[in-house]
């Protein structure tokens, strides 16, 4: 009987745009009626990324997943598979992850979209363990990225104020360690308008802008996550007592308080990047665990719960052993 094979996460890596509006600034270039103390109160956030020049959804991508690379020490040319989780490709097709296989020099293997709006990371996780475990692939570049200031309405201080752009990614692995311990995904379309963007190429008569009911998000996000919590910590007999840290999506600091109080997490097994990247969508669970890996916060062997919730409505957990 051949060994069951695990999906270990042995890369991670991150991009932010070049150009980072503060609050204030932000309120200044857009003429919003809002002040640092109102989006900081609410929300966290004290600044965002926002791409300018030849920064767009691929090259943040592939910027993000040579860090990957890099950091685990393995070559473009052993590469199986590209994943992008996605609401904002450069185009409609090619997908994002085709295009960054070719800003990569990749000239093997396949490469595809996922679009779950901010789960779309948990989403990508997911079907990546998915294919490790079933013999697929053995090496897989999992990225989220995201250019969210396509998508705002700039007059609507509501929403244009909670967003960033960003990318970030991670490489995983077969072996014959743990590595991810399972993951969990859910939607319901029956709330999804709460959270959308009004409209898509070929439609007419519509925006193709981003449209919030804040508060209705905010009731859905805490119930939904702390199920998806509840179910990670199920699946795998643990409680939260057990979990070193927790990376969770990063769209408002009210919300990752209130799921680390249910988990008992002191805030300082928290990574929390919100005030400085804002709500980067997809992007925001990679971009938060390159950053506590890599300044050694999270370390090999620590137990990692990710969570998510975005448009669809979609939601899921991963947890994940370093």
């Amino acid at each position: 009987m051949s060994a069951t094979l695990h999906a270990r996460l042995t890369g991670v890596g991150g991009y932010l745009p070049r150009e980072a509006l503060t609050n204030d600034e932000l309120a200044a270039k857009y003429g919003l009626e809002t002040s640092d103390e109102w989006i900081r109160t609410r929300t966290g956030i004290t600044q965002r990324h926002i791409v300018s020049g030849d920064e767009n959804t691929a090259s943040m991508g592939a910027n993000a997943a040579r860090q990957a690379l890099d950091y685990a020490g393995v070559s473009v040319d052993d590469v199986d598979a590209v994943l992008v989780a996605t609401s904002t490709p450069d185009r409609v097709f090619p997908a994002a992850a085709v295009q960054i296989q070719a800003l990569l020099g990749m000239h093997r293997g396949f490469g595809f979209d996922i679009s779950a709006a901010c789960s779309g990371f948990v989403y990508a996780l997911a079907t990546a363990d998915a294919m490790i475990r079933s013999g697929q692939v053995r090496k897989i570049l999992v990225i989220g990225t995201e250019v969210f200031s396509r998508l705002l309405d700039w007059e609507d201080r509501t929403t244009c104020v909670l967003f960033g752009d960003g990318a970030g990614a991670v490489l995983l692995e077969a072996g014959d360690e743990e590595g991810i311990l399972s993951t969990h995904l859910h939607s319901d379309g029956r709330t999804g308008n709460i959270l959308y963007v009004d409209g898509a190429a070929g439609c007419t008569q519509t925006t193709q802008r981003l449209k919030m009911m804040g508060r209705e998000v905010f009731r859905h996000a805490v119930a939904k996550l702390s199920q998806a919590v509840d179910e990670a910590l199920a699946a795998n007999s643990l409680t939260g007592k057990d979990i070193q840290w927790l990376v969770p999506h990063q769209a408002n600091l009210r919300i990752i308080d209130g799921m680390a109080k249910k988990l008992a997490l002191p805030s300082d097994r928290v990574v929390v990047t919100v005030g400085r990247h804002a709500n980067t969508s997809a992007a925001s669970i990679p971009l938060a665990l390159n950053e506590a890996v890599r300044d050694g916060r999270i370390r090999k062997g620590d137990l990692v719960l990710m969570e998510a919730l975005g448009g669809g409505l979609t939601w899921g957990s991963a947890l994940v052993r370093m």
